[in-house]
């Protein structure tokens, strides 16, 4: 079976990327897919959802997603693969021993630009891999690109969030000449507010200027999300009759569907 790859990105913080992969990650697990999760972003955020910040912050090189790029370190999966409490979900994880590979024009990093690819055609027996981005496009976000099958590029609703997408798009097409796979998901509106009417406006906009390539499914701002992730369990675990899950059902199912319609026309093709 064809393990289906998928990179969140946005150049800009607090997007939702890590915990689109942190919560799709559970609605898959249910759907008795067997997912990794690739922290790709220094900050570590997505693998201290899972195991804490204590943890995750001493953790030495040679256990996180730096061994993959590190020229002293011998990167295994046996190693870097770790299960989480969570049936059927495993991540690589990230703190701020990968800051240092992760360096500006990527395009000129060499064969490094591929070592993640590289090192996934180690790891054999997932269905799903899902990766998380830094908030730029430096050589950790290049090399996911390069990786993956597919792009999310997750938006809330407001000004900030929206601009440099155009930036976004350019390095996604650069990226195709190396990966000719890889093929852009669509936009997640995530975070928002339909009580704001800057959201409904900027959501409106977002679907004039994309189309459909705009996700149906609209993640709102949830307690929820951030109840269950401080109990260190994606929502369809933690909350599985909240209407929190059933957005994330949702939009995991929307992805699927997408995922299968870009498979089809690629056959085809």
């Amino acid at each position: 079976m064809l393990t289906n790859m998928i990179c969140f990105i946005n150049q800009k913080g607090g997007c939702g990327k890590s915990s689109s992969c942190f919560h799709l990650a559970g609605h898959f697990a249910t759907r008795g897919l067997r997912v990794l999760v690739i922290d790709a972003d220094p900050q570590g955020s997505l693998s201290q959802g899972f195991f804490g910040s204590a943890a995750v912050e001493q953790l030495p090189a040679r256990e996180t997603l730096a061994a993959v790029f590190a020229e002293d370190e011998m990167a295994s999966p046996q190693r870097l693969v770790m299960p989480t409490q969570i049936e059927r979900i495993s991540v690589i994880r990230a703190n701020a021993q990968l800051a240092k590979h992760n360096v500006p024009e990527p395009e000129n990093a060499g064969m490094k630009q591929f070592a993640l690819a590289s090192f996934l055609e180690t790891v054999p027996g997932f269905d799903m891999i899902l990766m998380d981005c830094p908030p730029n496009l430096y050589l950790c976000s290049w090399n996911a690109m390069l990786a993956s099958n597919f792009v999310i590029i997750p938006v809330p609703p407001e000004d900030f969030a929206t601009q440099g997408l155009r930036t976004v798009h350019q390095a996604i097409e650069q990226a195709k000449l190396l990966q000719p796979a890889l093929r852009l998901l669509g936009h997640l509106i995530i975070r928002a507010d339909v009580r704001l009417l800057v959201h409904r406006t900027y959501e409106e906009q977002l679907r004039r200027l994309h189309g459909a390539t705009v996700y149906s499914t609209v993640v709102p701002e949830a307690s929820a999300f951030k109840v269950a992730l401080s109990c260190r369990k994606p929502v369809s675990h933690y909350a599985p009759n909240s209407k929190a899950a059933s957005v994330v059902a949702a939009l995991g199912d929307e992805i699927l569907h997408r995922m299968f319609l870009a498979d089809a026309q690629r056959r085809i093709a």
